[in-house]
């Protein structure tokens, strides 16, 4: 075995190991999740419980409106997600064409916007002008609004992209909106995959704009129910300590912190194999300068 082969074969074997040690933390979690709320206050965390129990997934799975917020959750995601990703190209493809004028002066006012925040009273003062209250388009059009950061990925991606490529579909009678969509979109594809999962997760776990603008209970997304769930319990087994509330029953209390970390990050695990393989090269390729 020559050198090159057998560094080929330890880097394997190392990198194998480390694949395992990452994967006994969410081992950890999916245990404890399976544990009596009793046996985790006795002996802690284990990776082999001592006591089986499906109290938390009994709680969690028991509430009815949790489908609904699942529901929820994943049309806020998926719509959101669609026009976040097709904004940020179109703007993208905007800063990156060299016949559009002002362009960089655009690009430094969504750098300034990097920077500088306006404040939460702003913010909600204008969604609420723009009838952002009480109903699905809450949770979806105040984070919409492109990510500066994805932007200059998809800017400097396309930056890379040849400009004979767009001068010769214009020779062609072909306009920007024909340029973008038939020739730039399907070249950067590995950095679109890239902000489309970034997108994703922001919106599959935001539960702040249903706390800021959603009271109806129909319209809880999945992140928000469980964490006004996990509350609740926290508030109860305060009042079990402090004998304002007297019962024998013992809430689940840090299962059901692993279970409903197990039910949220299903959808997410799911979703990034299909856009592993478009990631590290959008990311390393979208973060080079112009």
């Amino acid at each position: 075995m020559n050198k090159s082969r057998l560094f080929e074969t330890a880097n394997a074997i190392f990198i194998g190991c480390i694949s395992l040690l990452c994967l006994v933390p969410m081992l950890l979690v999916l245990m404890v999740s399976f544990t009596s709320e009793a046996s985790i206050q006795q002996y802690g965390y284990q990776l082999l419980p001592r006591e089986f129990s499906l109290d938390a997934y009994k709680l969690l799975l028991g509430t009815s409106p949790l489908y609904r917020s699942y529901l929820v959750s994943i049309i806020v995601t998926a719509v959101g997600t669609f026009f976040a990703v097709l904004i940020t190209g179109m703007a993208g493809y905007t800063l990156a064409a060299k016949h559009i004028r002002y362009r960089n002066g655009l690009a430094i006012f969504f750098f300034i916007t990097m920077v500088f925040n306006t404040g939460l009273v702003p913010w909600y003062l204008i969604n609420l002008e723009l009838g952002l209250r009480n109903n699905i388009w809450a949770l979806i059009i105040p984070s919409l609004i492109f990510s500066p950061f994805n932007l200059f990925l998809v800017r400097n991606y396309m930056s890379q992209i040849p400009g004979s490529l767009s001068e010769a579909a214009k020779i062609d009678g072909a306009n920007d909106i024909y340029i973008a969509f038939r020739i730039y979109f399907p070249l950067c594809m590995p950095v679109l995959a890239t902000i489309t999962l970034f997108y994703g997760i922001g919106y599959w776990n935001n539960w702040f704009n249903a706390i800021m603008l959603v009271d109806n209970q129909n319209l809880y997304p999945l992140q928000y129910l469980l964490f006004k769930l996990n509350s609740e319990i926290n508030m109860i087994q305060q009042m079990q300590s402090s004998g304002v509330l007297v019962s024998d029953a013992v809430m689940p209390q840090e299962s059901v912190k692993m279970a409903t970390a197990i039910l949220t990050i299903g959808p997410v695990v799911l979703f990034y194999p299909f856009l592993q393989r478009y990631f590290v090269k959008g990311l390393l390729i979208g973060s080079l300068k112009e």
